[in-house]
């Protein structure tokens, strides 16, 4: 039986073929905003020299899962190749604005777009990368997908894209808010995060060409399965061993971000809003909200919904009653991504 890793390892290179094709400069005097582009892909250093190096599974989960389901689903996983590319080029977009948004430096363990090139190109280097990925949809016809299952894909796509929006808009309004519920929490997430991974899995189904109803189990799935790993995200950002993650303990603390946990324990322990914007300044206070974390029975309450969330999605893909090797990955990857770090 091959595994997730197994099809990540096939289809990345088509992949990032498809990808770097969208992502080509036209003409000479346009190098540097391209090279941009490239930069934040992983493709280039910051003097748009080649540079290559391991994918992690997170960092092309989406199109990976567009591929998957495409070939789970009875069809040819290449022909879905322009949608999985345009969804990854949406993801980065979004990752591109959200830097500038919260003002983070690094990404990936290199600085950030805005941080080496300015704010100004920053933004029209996401808006950019924005436009070719609903560009990069129209190679479908090129494989031979009808031009109606195209402008059905692209539908997919742009929703995605304003669900994506709407979400970030309420993680940037929690930011400022004192009390902010979990049910907000979930709300905020199922728009930002899951909904992509929604998308991603719906265009590869809707490629190989199933009925309405077997693409709308297989966007269960990936909505679940995006809760789900977001969630275990949250997790890993609190408790996660900083020989896995690359980030010390606590490190959401420190930023002040309102995660699941985060949330949770909040509406447990009221003396833990006191406490979180000293985080960032003082060590006492962050053992003191690591302990009411601990004694809120936060990380549990989070691991049971991650895996109630999990459980959600495979049921979702029983339902779609696939079989064969790429239907038994898609289960893995949710085992994988349910499972990170314990």
């Amino acid at each position: 039986m091959m595994a997730f890793q197994d099809y990540l390892d096939r289809y990345l290179p088509a992949l990032e073929a498809e990808m770097q094709a969208v992502v080509a400069a036209s003409e000479s005097s346009l190098r540097d905003l391209y090279g941009m582009l490239r930069y934040h892909m992983g493709w280039e250093d910051q003097e748009f020299r080649p540079v290559a190096g391991p994918q992690p599974i997170g960092k092309r989960i989406r199109p990976v899962l567009c591929l998957l389901c495409c070939e789970a689903c009875g069809g040819d996983w290449e022909r879905a190749l322009p949608a999985a590319a345009a969804v990854e080029l949406v993801h980065n977009f979004s990752l591109i604005h959200d830097d500038i948004e919260d003002g983070d430096s690094t990404r990936r363990g290199r600085p950030t777009v805005w941080s080496l090139w300015g704010v100004p190109q920053a933004l029209n280097a996401g808006d950019t990368l924005f436009t070719l990925a609903h560009l990069a949809l129209f190679r479908l016809a090129d494989r031979g997908v009808p031009p109606e299952t195209v402008l059905s894909a692209l539908q997919i796509l742009l929703t995605a894209c304003l669900r994506l929006t709407e979400g970030q808009f309420l993680d940037l309004r929690f930011e400022g808010e004192d009390r902010v519920s979990v049910e907000d929490y979930l709300l905020m997430i199922a728009r930002k995060t899951a909904k992509l991974l929604s998308a991603a899995c719906e265009l590869g189904a809707l490629v190989a060409g199933v009925s309405p109803e077997a693409r709308g189990r297989l966007r269960a799935f990936g909505h679940h399965a995006g809760i789900a790993f977001q969630i275990q995200d949250d997790i890993l950002g609190i408790w996660g061993d900083p020989a896995v993650t690359g980030k010390p303990v606590g490190s959401d603390l420190r930023r002040g971000k309102k995660t699941f946990p985060v949330l949770y324990a909040s509406g447990r322990e009221p003396g833990l809003r006191h406490i979180l914007p000293n985080v960032a300044r003082s060590s006492d206070d962050l053992q003191a909200a690591m302990a009411l974390l601990n004694r809120s029975g936060a990380r549990e309450a989070a691991r049971e919904r991650a895996l109630e969330e999990a459980d959600r999605a495979l049921q979702a893909l029983r339902e779609a009653d696939l079989s064969g090797p790429a239907a038994d990955a898609l289960d893995d990857l949710v085992r994988q991504l349910a499972f990170r770090g314990r």
